[in-house]
């Protein structure tokens, strides 16, 4: 074959430091936007990005060329300092030390953006410490449920 076809779609989550529920719908409505931003910048694109206070889910499409993990670290790192110096009112601690990051067939993928935009009314009965767990169970992803606490 004489090129190359990717299609590498990723279900990205992360949480704020310590889970503080810093997230407003006010800054959510301007930090998802910014992080598309970045995205672009930084080798990828967001599909599309929603949250709840305390946390946010990203479904994004990122080049074969760049690495997941610095891809993400771009993501909360400019988001980080934006946040801080955009809304100093709330004390921004940052984001956590890690995140979830799972592979999303394009065959799910409307799947996957149904569950990140129902994250307000899923997070009015359910934790984000369970629901990453049972992402992470879903994956089968093995965890220390100790580690999950940042």
């Amino acid at each position: 074959m004489g090129h190359s076809f990717t299609n590498n779609l990723y279900h990205i989550v992360f949480s704020t430091k310590k889970r503080r529920p810093v997230l407003t719908d006010e800054i959510r409505d301007r930090l998802f936007p910014y992080i598309g931003g970045v995205a672009r910048n930084s080798g990828g694109s967001t599909i599309l990005a929603n949250g709840a206070e305390d946390h946010i889910h990203i479904l994004a499409k990122i080049r074969p060329d760049v690495a997941v993990s610095q891809f993400v670290n771009k993501l909360k790192a400019n988001s980080s300092r934006w946040l801080a110096q955009t809304f100093p009112a709330i004390n921004w601690l940052g984001w956590q030390a890690g995140y979830g990051c799972f592979s999303v067939s394009e065959s799910q993928a409307d799947e996957i953006m149904k569950y990140i935009r129902n994250q307000q009314s899923r997070h009015a009965r359910m934790t984000y410490d369970r629901e990453i767990t049972r992402l992470l169970e879903k994956h089968k992803i093995p965890f220390d449920a100790e580690a999950l606490a940042d």
